[in-house]
């Protein structure tokens, strides 16, 4: 059994983390010692791995917490999982599209820089004035 510390350690997901995700119920509530400090065996170390890798690739917490519903499932058809990854692919996608017009408008800033003064900054005129960029809609990503 290891303590959160070593579970930590062994997983590289940091301690308040760990405790976050037992709270929302990503993780069992871990056994306690007799001095009430959590334990955690090799079930649960393979499950943290398994939400690591899963954020590491950008799966929101809901679609975690439904694609290890699916994993304690064996015998299941794995179509839910892959309509859960293909809406990933299709989110992360999206985000590299709005990421690239993103460089395309910052390259486009600094190169009608014409690096004079600030009064004819391109850069400046350009983020006071959202009409000036190229794409309109280039938000989060």
């Amino acid at each position: 059994m290891l303590s959160i510390g070593k579970l930590s350690a062994a997983t590289g997901v940091k301690v308040p983390t760990i405790r976050y995700y037992e709270e929302i119920g990503l993780l069992p509530e871990a056994e306690r010692s007799a001095g009430n400090q959590r334990l955690y065996g090799v079930k649960e170390q393979e499950r943290l791995a398994f939400i690591r890798h899963s954020r590491e690739l950008g799966f929101p917490l809901d679609d975690i917490r439904e694609l290890l519903s699916l994993s304690d499932q064996p015998d299941m058809s794995c179509a839910a999982a892959d309509v859960i990854a293909t809406r990933q692919l299709v989110s992360v996608k999206d985000r590299i599209t709005r990421l690239q017009a993103l460089q395309q408008e910052l390259e486009r800033m600094l190169t009608q820089c014409a690096q004079g003064t600030i009064s004819g900054c391109k850069v400046i005129e350009v983020l006071s004035n959202h009409e000036n960029c190229l794409h309109a809609h280039h938000g989060e990503v």
